[in-house]
């Protein structure tokens, strides 16, 4: 499904649409959130971005990643209709500690979280996966599969991050809208077996 076309060029919702959620899209720095949104956003995400200059060494860890050249410092924001009657809002938070109130406030209100991990620094992870505890808010796990990143069996790293056993764990390639929106659907999963009546569309 798409969003419908005005004649004025902007992109509304259908009126078919009778729920929507707010989707958290989380993880660690430069793990893959703007780029998860943007493949799967079904109008221009919106993105927050500045570029990383010589203040944030020692303070961004870019040995991973050498050739990111921007950091969001606000929200990515983007949509997506998953069924007729379903439409996500997504909010792709900033990775650095450094923006934990944000974290807080941009989850506040979500009905769950997709936190993405990457296997080459699962550690990074923690203090966000313990936010969402904190908090209460629902949340799966996808691994990002990054090119060249060492590939681990789901148990493993279900038990190297101290997931619960309810936790979904899943894999996607953030570049692949596809891929993403499998993720997506996972966690949707996931909610609506929690009885979340937000995504039960309306008789």
């Amino acid at each position: 499904m798409v969003s419908a076309p005005s004649s004025d060029g902007l992109i509304y919702v259908p009126p078919g649409v009778t729920r929507s959620a707010k989707i958290v899209i989380s993880g660690s720095f430069a793990v893959g959130k703007t780029t998860f949104v943007g493949s799967v956003s079904q109008i221009p995400p919106l993105r927050m971005e500045e570029r990383i200059t010589q203040a944030s060494a020692g303070v961004d860890d870019l040995a991973r990643t050498p050739r990111k050249t921007t950091t969001t410092v606000g929200m990515d924001f983007g949509r997506l209709h998953l069924s007729d009657a379903l439409v996500l809002y997504l909010f792709g938070t900033p990775g650095q500690g450094r923006f934990r109130p944000m974290w807080a406030g941009l989850t506040e209100g979500a009905l769950g979280a997709l936190v993405l991990v990457d296997t080459r620094n699962l550690e990074a992870s923690f203090e966000i996966l313990a936010l969402h505890e904190e908090q209460g808010t629902p949340y799966a796990v996808a691994v990002n599969l990054f090119d060249g990143a060492p590939r681990y069996d789901l148990d493993e790293i279900r038990q190297a991050l101290d997931l619960d056993p309810h936790t979904p764990l899943t894999t996607c390639d953030a570049r692949d809208g596809t891929s993403s929106v499998l993720a997506l659907i996972t966690l949707c999963e996931y909610l609506s077996d929690l009885n979340a009546p937000a995504l039960e569309p309306r008789p």
